[in-house]
Parts: structure tokens; C-alpha cells; sequence
């Protein structure tokens, strides 16, 4: 069987999946066979949920394109901000709401993006296949570290985080998917991501200390599991982090 090849260039942050002798520069990649461009691009090391669109000789196409000998590719990214109006976009459609599911790595992110506001299921028993059922279940997109869950053909939505650091992680999403404006705090469970509604202190009395009975007046119960949360000194220190992050994210826009 000849062998064939193709020249390929990737936009942005599909870099970051690339070996450096590959970052932001066209190359020649050679290939057997007629594979699919999506199979080859995945090959190269970009899961496919991160490509938004394809361009075979200046044409768009869909992942199902087959590739050919001396074909010249460019692949942009999710949300690349250059105008792809009437091309052939990767994604079937957008979400309607931003859902997160978080992989196992991802704890304390997952706590931050729901101190946040942000709807983000965890649970640190997931497996890779739960994870992927659940997205597809209820739109939900994945945050991972693992860049091999993102390459499951059934994957729709997902991300890639690329930093280690829970706080810059949060940077990192609040950033990526534009979140800023619909930063919502308190609105849910930060140990299992139920919405928190406002309770009157005389319904949840047996389920609070003496202390707290005496020096706080407003409590929130979560729907979910039941828990029962109050304005302590916690809350102050979350706010102070809250509003710090907000600080950060203004200076870098």
C-alpha cells in the first residue's frame, strides 16, 4: 500500500495537543489507506470535541470527509473568532444551557463551579463510560484531564483542562466558555450540586446547633440532599474569593 500525505495546519488552542515541532506551523503528515480526516486528526493527537471546523483546500467539510494524497487542511477550534458563517461546523448544535460533568480528577473544581453558580455534576465513582452516558443523557458538557475520554466517537461536547491548579482551572473554564456574565453564587449545593432554596429558621430548628440557632437569622436548604447552609464565617471567606476572581477576570478581558 503507497504511501500518502497531507498537509496539515491547527489554529489556537488546538496547539496545546501538539508536540512542539508541530505548534502553529503547517507540516506533512503521512497516511495509508482512505482514512476518515476525523480518524487522522485524531491520530495527530486533537480529540475531535475541541474542532469546530475543517478546511480541505480552502473548502469546508465534515469529520466524514475522506482524505486524500497532497490535500491542504486547516482545523480551527471551538469558538475561534473568525468568521465561519456558511461553513460545515463540527458541533451538531449548541447547548442550550452551560452543564458540566467533571471527571474524577476535577473535585475541587467542580466545587468552585458551583460556588459559581454553574450547574456541575461529580462524583469521585464515576467511570469514563457513566460519564459519557450522562453527558449525551442530559447535555451536559465534560471537563476532563484525560484527553482519551474526549476521543470516544459518542463524545459530543467536552474540553480539555489544560492547567493542574484548581483555582486557574476555574480561570481557565470561566474564561473558555464566556461565564462571566452568568457568574450566580449560592444558588447551589457545593457538596452535591442541588439548587439551594431559603428556609425559615423555625422549620430547620432541630437540624442547627444551639450556636447557630442564636447568631443567624438566614439559612438555605439544599433540595437535593438536605443540607443546611447559613452566613458564617465561610460565607465571608468565599465571598472575599468570589469577588477576587471577579476582580482578576475584569483585568484580564
Amino acid at each position: 500500500m503507497s504511501v500518502k500525505q497531507a498537509t496539515f495546519r491547527f489554529y489556537e488552542e488546538l496547539n496545546d495537543f501538539l508536540p512542539f515541532d508541530k505548534k502553529k506551523v503547517a507540516f506533512t503528515h503521512s497516511f495509508e489507506g482512505a482514512p476518515s480526516i476525523k480518524d487522522v486528526i485524531e491520530a495527530i493527537g486533537v480529540p475531535h470535541v475541541e474542532v469546530d471546523m475543517i478546511l480541505v483546500n480552502s473548502k469546508s467539510f465534515d469529520f466524514n470527509y475522506i482524505l486524500k494524497n497532497n490535500d491542504h487542511v486547516s482545523v480551527y477550534p471551538v469558538f475561534e473568532t473568525i468568521d465561519i458563517s456558511g461553513a460545515s461546523h463540527m458541533r451538531p448544535k449548541p447547548l442550550r444551557k452551560t452543564k458540566f460533568i467533571l471527571d474524577v480528577h476535577l473535585g475541587k473544581l467542580a466545587k468552585y463551579l458551583r460556588m459559581f453558580g454553574f450547574d456541575s455534576l461529580y462524583q469521585n465513582d464515576y467511570d469514563d463510560n457513566r460519564i459519557i452516558q450522562i453527558s449525551l443523557a442530559e447535555h451536559r458538557i465534560i471537563l476532563t484531564r484525560d484527553i482519551g475520554l474526549l476521543k470516544v466517537k459518542i463524545v459530543s461536547h467536552g474540553y480539555w483542562i489544560r492547567n493542574q491548579k484548581p483555582k486557574e482551572q476555574l480561570f481557565e473554564v470561566l474564561k473558555y466558555f464566556d461565564l462571566y456574565k452568568g457568574i450566580d453564587p449560592f444558588n447551589r449545593c457545593i457538596k452535591c450540586n442541588g439548587k439551594l432554596k431559603s428556609v425559615r429558621k423555625e422549620n430547620i430548628i432541630k437540624q442547627i446547633e444551639p450556636l447557630t440557632r442564636k447568631f443567624f437569622i438566614d439559612f438555605y436548604k439544599c433540595l437535593n440532599c438536605g443540607g443546611i447552609f447559613w452566613e458564617g464565617s465561610h460565607y465571608d471567606k468565599m465571598i472575599k474569593f468570589i469577588d477576587d476572581v471577579k476582580k482578576d477576570m475584569s483585568e484580564l478581558a
